[in-house]
């Protein structure tokens, strides 16, 4: 959860369903106690809420749940087959409840992940290093993490240094369970759990040099491929905390009294010891509020009905936080770009060429800003009519941190000036552009250092951003001069 929630992965934070799921599981194939139907029910109620928290967790934990299944059936048939023969038909009954309810909720929502109207197709992320199991390293491995990881992590929210790996137990935990698992043998479950861990371990280690890994077998499998396999911990953590309780259960079992719960806990200071010494000093983690620009919090919810924002900065530059503006607002109106696969450049189709001028206006590192060339407006303007985009807002917000105002809201306002050839009305402390689909006219005409010129002289010395109309008027002036200029010449 803490790794998860590091790179702002909310989908891999919320695992709260996977104990439920283990519990109804474990109540149809082994205790069998209640109805095999309504149990059923429940997972299948289970499975379909996780789906929607993140189908890729319940992907691996399905591939883990066929695998444990054969082998415990394996298991029965050659050691335990009366006992095998007694728990077969509630299992069957309960499992098959269970996977009829979640295809008959699941069949449209499936169907629309992967071929709907905006289904992504292929590797999702082709540029995630998968890393593995046992060292503190982080989920971008120390190979590759450079000086830029640390401005990309507090894009989502977190300003401390590298966290240790979402797969990481400690070998202090892993020397517990190793010695809990010896002294404790006689206990089948603690073999299943151990199984299960081992597992998890397993196809959590990603790709070696010239070394085979058993998570390769999902490399060419369709939407399988697309596993980021260290997640397999996430169930791997949860076997490793049933295999602790169940040593712990069983030290109190033989030492009721005060040794019991004296035991107890230094076999769980010492389990845990490794991985509090690397998660610990980054914690608490600081939460900040989300602050909306004055115009999303004024102007935004009384928009009317079918309006596309493109939003400054635009969610798909790397700065994410418009897209929490518009959850704010309980989407009140679309905008274009996300975050996420789906808003990357190699994704945007015809489009590219503007996204790639919007990203580098609200976020672009190591690169000179867009200068405004004829190029550089016709792609933006395309761009906008592939996204159907009705208003431009460019909005400022002084008291939100500076990786939540973009690259420069001001040189934005005259570029986007430039590209539309109008100028825009300010409002709300922002600058805005309406009815942009209607719009004819075209982008002006401009030199070269206009745009950083007309900014410069709006925003002085003080560099303070604030939405009147200098920068786009003095944008709006030079180009109605070169257009003279053009006419003269011709």
């Amino acid at each position: 959860m803490l790794t998860s929630l590091e790179f702002a992965h909310l989908m891999t934070a919320a695992l709260m369903l996977l104990p439920l799921i283990l519990a109804v599981l474990d109540e149809i194939l082994i205790r069998q106690r209640h109805s095999a139907l309504w149990s059923g029910v429940a997972l299948g109620v289970l499975v379909f809420g996780q789906f929607f928290l993140s189908s890729e967790i319940l992907a691996l934990s399905a591939i883990l749940v066929v695998i444990s299944l054969v082998v415990l059936v394996i298991f029965g048939a050659v050691f335990r087959q009366d006992e095998l023969r007694r728990l077969a038909p509630h299992a069957a009954k309960g499992l098959g409840a269970g996977l009829a309810v979640s295809v008959v909720l699941l069949a449209w929502p499936v169907w629309f992940a992967l071929d709907g109207p905006a289904h992504l197709s292929g590797l999702v992320w082709k540029n995630v290093a998968a890393i593995g199991g046992v060292r503190p390293e982080g989920f971008v491995s120390s190979a590759t993490y450079n000086r830029g990881a640390s401005l990309y992590l507090s894009l989502g929210g977190y300003e401390g240094t590298l966290l240790g790996s979402s797969a990481y137990l400690g070998w202090t935990f892993i020397g517990v369970l190793v010695a809990g698992a010896a002294v404790f043998w006689r206990d089948k479950k603690i073999w299943f759990f151990g199984f299960l861990l081992v597992l998890c371990g397993a196809l959590s280690v990603g790709p070696r040099h010239g070394e085979w890994v058993p998570s390769q077998i999902f490399d060419r499998l369709p939407v399988l491929q697309n596993l980021i396999v260290q997640r397999f911990m996430a169930v791997g953590f949860l076997a490793a905390a049933v295999l602790l309780a169940l040593m712990l259960f069983h030290l109190h079992e033989r030492l009721p009294d005060w040794r019991g719960w004296l035991g107890s806990l230094v076999v769980v200071g010492v389990a845990l010891s490794q991985m509090v010494s690397v998660f610990a000093p980054e914690l608490p983690f600081t939460m900040r509020p989300v602050l909306l620009p004055r115009w999303y919090t004024t102007v935004a919810p009384n928009l009317p009905p079918g309006r596309v924002l493109l939003s400054y900065p635009a969610p798909f530059s790397g700065i994410q936080v418009a897209m929490s503006w518009q959850a704010v607002n309980v989407m009140h109106y679309s905008q274009a770009g996300g975050g996420g696969p789906q808003g990357v450049a190699s994704r945007a189709g015809s489009a590219e060429p503007g996204f790639r001028v919007l990203t580098n206006l609200g976020f672009g590192v190591d690169i000179a800003p867009s200068a405004g060339t004829p190029a550089e407006f016709a792609a933006v303007r395309h761009a906008l009519d592939v996204w159907k985009v009705t208003t431009v807002v460019i909005a400022t917000n002084p008291d939100a941190p500076p990786l939540q105002q973009g690259r420069d809201p001001t040189y934005a306002a005259a570029f986007m000036t430039g590209a539309l050839g109008r100028l825009p009305t300010v409002q709300a402390g922002a600058w805005v552009w309406n009815d942009v689909q209607s719009d004819t006219r075209l982008p002006l005409d401009l030199a070269r250092d206009t745009i950083a010129t007309c900014v410069a002289r709006a925003e002085g010395r003080s560099g303070r951003v604030v939405a009147n109309l200098k920068a786009p008027s003095c944008v709006g002036l030079h180009g109605i001069a070169n257009f003279g200029t053009a006419v003269g010449a011709s």
